[in-house]
Parts: C-alpha cells; structure tokens; sequence
C-alpha cells in the first residue's frame, strides 16, 4: 500500500510542517481523507437506495421464475438494465475505502517507511494531549474512545428498510459486526501506536455525520416511495 501510503506521508508531513505539531496534522489528515471519501460513500448509500426501490420487483421474478434459473437471471438481467442499477453498485465504492484506509494504517503504523523528512522522525514521537508518545499505543482512553464511536457509526449504518430472507440475514449480520467490530478495534487500537488510534477515532466521528445525513437521504426516499405508491394506488 505503498502507493498511497506515500502521497499521504507528504501531506501529513507538509501539513506538520506548517502547523508543528503532529496530533493535530493527524485530525486535519483524517478529516480531509474523508471529506474526499464522502462522494464514495454517497453513491454506494445511493446504490443501496436504489436496490431497495426495485426490491419488490425483484421479489417478484424470483418468486415467477423460482424453477428456471436461466429465466429468471435473464429477466434480472433485464431489470437491473431498466432500472439503471447494479448488483455490484455498492462494491467498487467499498473497494476504494478498504484500498485508502490500508495505506492510511501503513502510513501511520510506521511513518517514516513513508516519510523522508527527517523533522518527522521527531514529530511522530511528541506527546497529544494526555498522550506522551503519539507513536506508542495508548491503553485505555484512545481504544475506548474509537471502539464507542465505532460501536455508534456501525449502530447507525443499520438500514431497517426492507423484508424476506435476505434482508434479515443482512440485519443478521450487521447486528453481529455492530458487537464484533468494536471489540476488534479495542484490542487493535491498544497495541497499534496512538496516532493510528487518533485518526480511527476521528475517521469513526466524521462517519457519525455521514450516517445522519444518510439516514435523512434514505428517509426522502423513503417518502418518495410511499407518495409514488399512494399516486399509483388511487390511478
């Protein structure tokens, strides 16, 4: 992860540079990697959308064509081509976070793997706030801190919107990542240095926002929706 992990190895170094301390070029770092990510996030929310728009349709070939497999992939085939949408739309989006944020944890794991400014070699070291050495693990306060906030953006990440099997499998499956994840985090974050700690934690902070707004999108749709049916119901 070299490839990205060293073009943010330069701004993190350059906004040290300009602001001399090292804790608070990490929070810039984090907010502007997800300000970036934020169109990423809101075409997969959108996809999700409208996935679920075409659900009940979808339902419906299933059901129809549930004994000629061949059939029923065609007729999908040609929905997801009316509907202007995409098994995969939430895939490419994902891929692209999971791709930033493993060279944002090989950046902050050993910095100066990435880093050629020597001023850097020091900088990682400077103490936070309570934290004396931004490159050892800190064992209590930044773990807790970015495995409640993961626990929050994970709890809000939740759509309740759908039905059948595969959407209770998925509610299944998030309802054990929202407990899971968390507890992961909190031993990661213990024996991780605490710069990494910081940045999860802002990065989970910000994601917190992100669900608000998502969730005020879904919500339109939602209405949306309902509207549409009513007009359709009374036609």
């Amino acid at each position: 992860m070299g490839i990205l992990a060293k073009p943010l190895g330069f701004l993190l170094s350059w906004l040290y540079g300009i602001i001399g301390n090292y804790g608070v070029a990490l929070i810039i770092v984090t907010v502007i990697v997800k300000l970036c990510l934020y169109p990423v996030y809101a075409k997969s929310i959108k996809s999700t959308m409208k996935m679920s728009e075409v659900q009940p349709k979808i339902q419906e070939i299933q059901q129809k064509y549930a004994k000629d497999t061949a059939t029923m992939n065609e007729k999908l085939t040609e929905l997801y081509k009316e509907e202007g949408v995409s098994m995969y739309g939430g895939c490419l989006p994902m891929l692209v976070q999971m791709i930033v944020i493993m060279g944002l944890f090989a950046l902050l794991r050993n910095p100066m793997a990435y880093i050629d400014s020597d001023s850097m070699l020091f900088a990682i070291h400077e103490p936070f706030l309570w934290i004396q050495d931004l490159a050892q693990p800190d064992k209590w306060v930044l773990p807790i801190l970015a495995a409640i906030a993961t626990f929050i953006a994970t709890s809000m990440s939740q759509n309740a919107g759908g039905a059948g099997a595969s959407a209770q499998q998925a509610k299944m499956m998030t309802n054990i990542m929202k407990y899971f994840f968390p507890i992961m985090i909190l031993w990661m974050a213990r024996s991780y240095p605490a710069g990494l700690a910081i940045y999860w934690f802002g990065s989970q902070v910000i994601q917190i926002f992100y669900n608000i707004r998502f969730a005020k999108m879904r919500k339109a749709s939602a209405e949306k929706r309902a509207k549409a049916s009513k007009k359709k119901a009374r036609a």
